[in-house]
């Protein structure tokens, strides 16, 4: 018997959100889901690899306020 689960990823959003302008991320399956909040109905999806690539290549990473996104 496979057991499906029918309440979706569990989004979980940036720690550096805004008031309306969020990225949300989740597992989904073998890959990472990737959204805007604002339009929760479209995602993107990266294999695990290539997100953690991603996330290493933030690293010392300045957004524009002038604080570091990652590290």
């Amino acid at each position: 018997m496979t057991v499906i689960s029918t309440a979706g990823p569990a989004w979980r959003k940036s720690r550096r959100c805004e008031a309306t302008t969020c990225v949300e991320v989740a597992e989904i399956g073998p890959a990472v889901g990737v959204r805007n909040s604002t339009d929760p109905g479209v995602h993107l999806e990266f294999s695990a690899a290539a997100w953690s690539a991603f996330v290493a290549g933030l690293s010392g990473v300045r957004t524009s306020s002038g604080g570091h996104t990652m590290g």
